[in-house]
């Protein structure tokens, strides 16, 4: 059989599309993103899109799951957060054809802003989890997380973390399973979620957690490895191969595929056969407390800990007080501290708002939160997707009842993220009269999670030309009588949009409208700025945009021509010219 050599994700995507879906909605974030990007593939068996967030994806693939057909949804694990509502009322209704939730965990929040454990949400919502080690299961758990949904008729968390997704290992194709597409029978009693059904769907939920659990005793996916009596670990999902690693060869391990409900009995069952048991997960305690919650003594979170990720080295250590050998190199690893990249577009607005000492504000989820950093230090907070409007409506209201008038309220955020949740925001600042002004920094397209489309984009996750949403007739259908549109790389126009939204008497919104320079179907105009090392007086006014391509040498700005583009920025800054573009 042909074998290859996946990153996880690549391998959800392979395994969803073996198992038959033909319906599924995401959107992007990291560590989730390339699951959706691989299912294009196979677009001819199987429909995938983005949507505008989590909780329309899950939406829309329950949609069809109610229609009849397997369908996949896909979000990071913060995203769970926004989609949580109709997880939780699919787990009473149940499903038609099968129906698979990813939450893509990021423990030690590489990319995230904070490193919540999701599976708690499977058992908060009384639905079946899965949770694969290497990319080969995330493959065939897939198959068995759609048996299992169908068999049990609920939605299955399909759970990973940041090290599943983004790790290579030899993964085996099989062949697509076509399943027919059940006939639609309209079913009330089942899918509307009045206060009557949802009392009766209730017991049918607990009915059916009852017996996954006692398949979960017997299941495929929980495996106990029987090396020998003195010491077993109970583990799961990339703890798994972490523990693999760390303890003794004569270990036993039961490794557990089906985490929710646990597979109490089956677990007691291991453990007697043991001296000594250990549980060995990343994050909370989510199996030991439910094991020790059952009489099960072992041992786990009072050694090892509940934050960040783990590793062998880790475990060695806090477990059996063996420290790793290390080697001393004479070398250091290149400074990369988290800044926008050289050319971004959402410069210019940052290091025109940072001038106005007045203004506050309240910051998003996206590129622009590097708005924050050193030396534009642009951004007073940043919380969750589409935040950016809310959070600044409620400063501004704050400061109101305070009596503080000298503070100027801006609420940012990116094209994505407006279409994702900040509508909504802005329709509140609009009708309960907040002294607010809403940016949208519109580069076009998703940016941090690596380029995306999105409804303002003009293309499908297909790559498809589509409907292209503007955001300024939106914003106007709201009530902002003055909708300001501005390059953001021409200083003086971005000072005098946010002179003119500051003065507005009527409500105001800016978008700083410029293509990231990363979109790889527009042609950008690149050049290259280039310092004249007579003029220059090292004032060192270039370095305060925060580009990495500028920096000082022997007491002079330098500009490293591998990474500048020629966004002219610096140059619209040095007070003596000193800073020209040409033409690459």
């Amino acid at each position: 059989m042909e074998k290859h050599l996946l990153y996880g994700n690549e391998a959800i995507a392979r395994g969803a599309y073996e198992a038959g879906v033909r319906v599924c909605s995401a959107y992007p974030g990291t560590p989730s993103t390339e699951v959706f990007e691989n299912l294009t593939k196979y677009g001819d068996d199987l429909y995938c899109e983005w949507a505008p967030n989590e909780k329309v994806a899950v939406e829309v693939a329950y949609g069809a799951s109610i229609a009849g057909v397997r369908s996949l949804a896909a979000m990071k694990h913060v995203g769970v957060n926004v989609a949580a509502d109709p997880i939780f009322t699919a787990a009473y209704n149940g499903v038609n054809g099968g129906f698979v939730i990813i939450s893509a965990d990021d423990p030690s929040m590489h990319s995230s802003q904070n490193e919540q454990d999701n599976r708690n949400y499977a058992r908060a919502a009384k639905i079946a989890m899965v949770e694969p080690s290497d990319s080969q299961e995330c493959l065939d758990f897939m198959h068995t997380a759609y048996e299992i949904s169908e068999r049990f008729d609920m939605p299955v968390l399909f759970r990973t973390t940041t090290r599943i997704a983004h790790s290579k290992s030899i993964v085996t194709f099989g062949e697509r399973e076509e399943h027919k597409a059940k006939e639609y029978a309209r079913n009330v009693r089942k899918f509307v979620s009045t206060p009557a059904n949802a009392y009766a769907n209730r017991a049918k939920l607990e009915e059916n957690m009852k017996k996954l659990e006692e398949y979960a005793c017997d299941c495929p996916l929980n495996v106990a490895e029987m090396k020998g009596g003195k010491i077993g670990v109970v583990t799961a999902s990339i703890a798994y191969q972490y523990a693999k690693d760390a303890f003794p060869e004569d270990t036993s391990f039961l490794k557990l595929g089906l985490t929710n409900p646990l597979p109490i009995e089956l677990i007691r069952g291991f453990a007697k056969k043991v001296d000594k048991l250990y549980v060995i997960e990343e994050l909370d305690g989510f199996m030991e407390e439910q094991m020790k919650a059952a009489g099960i003594e072992c041992v786990g979170k009072e050694l090892i800990g509940d934050m960040y990720e783990l590793n062998p080295q880790i475990l060695k250590e806090r477990l059996f007080g063996e420290k790793a050998a290390s080697v001393e190199l004479d070398v250091k690893p290149v400074p990369r501290p988290p800044v926008l990249c050289p050319g971004c577009p959402h410069r210019g607005f940052f290091y025109t708002i940072s001038r106005h000492k007045n203004a506050v504000v309240a910051g998003d989820i996206g590129c622009y939160t590097l708005g924050a950093a050193a030396p534009l230090s642009a951004l007073d907070s940043c919380v969750c997707m589409g935040g950016g409007f809310t959070v600044a409506m409620g400063m501004a209201k704050a400061f109101e009842r305070s009596g503080v008038k000298d503070k100027k309220v801006f609420g940012i955020m990116g094209d994505s993220t407006f279409f994702h949740s900040g509508m909504t925001g802005a329709a509140e600042i609009i009708y309960n009269k907040g002294e607010v002004i809403p940016v949208v920094l519109d580069n076009s397209i998703t940016g941090m999670t690596g380029h995306q489309d999105n409804p303002g984009s003009g293309y499908t996750l297909q790559g498809d030309v589509a409907e292209k949403i503007r955001i300024e007739d939106v914003l106007a259908s709201i009530g902002y009588e003055k909708v300001i549109i501005v390059d953001p790389q021409d200083l003086k126009a971005m000072e005098k949009a946010v002179e003119e939204a500051m003065a507005s008497e009527v409500p105001a919104a800016i978008i700083t409208r410029r293509p990231c320079v990363l979109i790889k179907r527009i042609k950008h105009d690149i050049g290259l700025c280039e310092v004249d090392a007579q003029k220059c007086i090292g004032c060192k006014m270039c370095l305060k945009v925060g580009c990495p391509a500028v920096m000082v040498h022997e007491g002079k700005a330098h500009i490293d021509a591998a990474q500048c583009i020629g966004c002219t920025v610096c140059a619209q800054v040095c007070p003596k010219g000193a800073i020209s573009r040409r033409e690459r």
